[in-house]
């Protein structure tokens, strides 16, 4: 009676789990099939749309480039495809329209085939691509991870300080150069302080691009419509009677509503970002990768976390030895920093014999309970975070392998105490599996002589362990692991190189894409990167997106597409207050920018400003700037250069933009609408 008791149980468990499973899977359907019919039902409306369109423009050719415009917007917001696949679809369409042209209606195609793939070749992506080599050179040297480190340090792993902290120098940064090369500068900061402080990259990446971008509204150096204001402004000079011409703006004449700009921008992600940014990482796989907490838990039942504590000068730990504390507290002390002395962490510097001092730091990995013992026992202070180790136990530098010993190993017969493992390969044992069975600190597991088979779970460093797939006395079961090799030594030239690129910028008439890049090419010849490595540093996603879309931006304009949405929307505000006309030319200049680059839409819409103040009795000088800031309030679609090259590390969609762009461009117009006002 009891057994069946037991296996109706089991069977009612069993049942209740094949229910849970198929609701599970029938929720997913129900998702699928609502969002397969939204995104119709969204399709329905733009063709309606894009048909009422057609039916109201002037020539034949606006018509189709109008539909052409907002078949790339329906793509983009509801990713029917990846961003760079639509964009690399809507440049084909482009070259295709020559081959049918009389068919559409047109003399010839919207685009001419023999210019249809000068995106590759421009200015913008050859900068872009530029940056990105000049970033890894910088991070190869190691530069980035000490930044990343001295941010950890002083904004530990709170969201709410790291964000501001970066914003904050990033923003600052590109109001002197490209805010796209600031942004790719940091980007591999980015990417270590989310490895070190646990924060998934999404929820840093994008307050970084944006105040990257609101960061070129601080100087009139910052961005290519201020560089290009003030030749627009002498031109338009020309034409206007002497009491109306306009003096150009001085390098520092944006810098109040830029600080502006750039300190809402911090704020916004300060209180909503918990609201507006993803909570996933990116690049999660979700598969099981050696090394990994998870893992180890699962398949070793390892249940080890890295703390860090701090040991005061009464502390009865004082003056005891390594060996003397480890295993009788089940902990594996795997870094030492003593005050006054140097940091031990790798081959060579830490072993069993090592004693511990006061006012020292230990790096320890054991499981929370037997660290909750061993701090009440001896009186230790827990840190929040690794501070003192934030750079030698960040996952890219170290972390837990697993190890086996094969056949004719020379360490069969021989324990880890005997070879002295810590100090001789910088392997921490911390686990030894046998015969199905694991085996802990505490349990003797150094004093154990290695067999033919046995796994090693151990914690060492990335560079030790390369070291030891040289062994044959080991076979390294962890692949997934970062071989990152430094280059410390080409420090100087790495800073050479990227001062003499910031230099011409800065300093010189040559274009910014040869600026940037002999600062690329100075990193490859110099050996502060192979040439290979420079190729993969180039998220080639981003270039062909952003190349894509320069043959739609020139349809747009060309065609007088442009002209006629700014010329439609001025005739509904042309009789409003000058305020309202003002804003209405930058909610058009923001609509442009994001369609067509942020220079052709100030070169379009600039003199179109000018005249329309003259005719309002507005100042022209400042419908002007007025422009020239707008085109920097680009953060609803990733068609903004910064924008592209953070949506791939940080794992965003296109609605990842709009859900945190929209407020951030509302914003953007009311600050800076304030704050002209308010300055001039």
């Amino acid at each position: 009676m009891f057994w069946s008791g037991i296996r109706y149980l089991e069977d009612q468990d069993q049942a209740l789990s094949k229910l849970s499973k198929f609701l599970r899977v029938s929720l997913e359907k129900v998702r699928f099939k609502k969002l397969r019919s939204t995104k119709w039902i969204a399709g329905i409306i733009f063709v309606i749309f894009g048909w009422w369109l057609s039916g109201i423009a002037p020539t034949t050719e606006i018509a189709w480039v109008s539909g052409l415009l907002i078949f790339t917007v329906y793509l983009f917001i509801f990713e029917i495809v990846n961003v760079d696949e639509a964009a690399i679809t809507i440049m084909v369409l482009l070259g295709l329209s020559s081959l049918v042209a009389p068919a559409l209606g047109l003399e010839q195609g919207l685009v001419d085939p023999n210019h249809l793939f000068d995106g590759f070749a421009s200015n913008a992506v050859m900068s872009i691509i530029a940056v990105m080599i000049i970033g890894a050179g910088l991070d190869k040297t190691g530069m980035m991870s000490k930044v990343a480190a001295y941010i950890l340090k002083v904004g530990g792993t709170s969201e709410g300080r790291i964000i501001p902290i970066i914003s904050g120098t990033v923003g600052i940064i590109s109001s002197f150069m490209q805010n796209v090369g600031a942004a790719a500068l940091f980007l591999p900061v980015v990417s270590r302080i989310s490895a070190r402080s646990g924060l998934p990259m999404s929820r840093l990446l994008m307050p970084m691009g944006f105040t990257a971008i609101l960061g070129g509204t601080v100087t009139m150096v910052g961005s290519s419509p201020l560089i290009l204001l003030n030749d627009l402004i002498l031109t338009s000079n020309i034409n206007l009677a002497d009491d109306q011409k306009m003096e150009p703006w001085g390098l520092f004449s944006v810098t109040p509503i830029g600080l502006a700009l750039v300190a809402t921008g911090i704020i916004y992600f300060m209180l909503a970002g918990k609201y507006v940014l993803p909570k996933t990482s990116a690049g999660e796989s979700g598969k099981k990768v050696a090394g990994s907490s998870k893992y180890l838990e699962e398949v070793y039942g390892v249940d080890y976390l890295l703390f860090e504590v701090l040991v005061p000068e009464d502390s009865p730990l004082v003056g005891q030895v390594l060996d003397d504390i480890e295993s009788l507290n089940r902990i594996r002390v795997i870094a030492i920093k003593a005050a006054g002395s140097g940091l031990r962490a790798s081959r060579g510097d830490l072993s069993r014999d090592i004693d511990i001092g006061g006012n020292s730091a230990l790096g320890i990995l054991c499981s929370p309970a037997h660290l909750k013992d061993f701090v009440d026992n001896y009186g230790l202070t827990i840190q929040k975070g690794l501070k003192v180790f934030a750079e030698a136990l960040a996952s890219t530098q170290a972390g837990i392998a697993e190890i086996v010993i094969p056949p004719g190993s020379s360490m069969i017969g021989k324990s880890a105490r005997d070879v002295w493992m810590r100090k001789s390969y910088g392997l921490a044992v911390v686990a030894l599996h046998r015969d199905g069975e694991t085996h802990f600190e505490g349990e003797n597991i150094r004093d154990m002589p290695f067999e033919a088979g046995d796994t090693i779970l151990a914690h060492t460093s990335w560079r030790a362990l390369a070291h030891l797939e040289r062994d044959r006395n080991f076979v390294i079961v962890t692949s997934e692991y970062p071989r990152e090799e430094i280059r410390p030594n080409k420090v100087s030239w790495a800073l050479f190189f990227f001062g003499l690129a910031l230099f011409m910028v800065l300093f010189t008439d040559l274009r910014l894409s040869i600026a940037l890049m002999t600062g690329a090419i100075g990193m490859v010849i110099s050996g502060v990167l192979k040439i290979e490595e420079a190729y993969e540093s180039v998220s080639w996603s981003t270039v062909f997106l952003l190349a894509s879309l320069i043959p739609l931006g020139f349809a747009v304009e060309s065609s007088g597409t442009a002209k006629w949405i700014a010329d439609q929307t001025l005739l509904v505000v042309g009789d409003m207050p000058i305020w309202v006309i003002q804003a209405a030319i930058a909610v058009l200049a923001t609509f442009f920018t994001l369609v067509m680059s942020n220079v052709g839409a100030t070169v379009l819409l600039v003199p179109l400003a000018v005249n329309i103040a003259i005719g309002a009795g507005a100042s022209p000088a400042m419908f002007a700037l007025t422009v020239a800031l707008a085109t920097s309030n680009s953060f609803l679609i990733p068609t903004h250069q910064v924008n592209a090259l953070i949506k791939g590390p940080g794992g965003y969609r296109v609605t990842d933009f709009i859900k945190a762009g929209f407020f951030m461009s509302i914003l953007f117009i009311i600050v800076m609408m304030l704050m002209l006002n308010l300055v001039y």
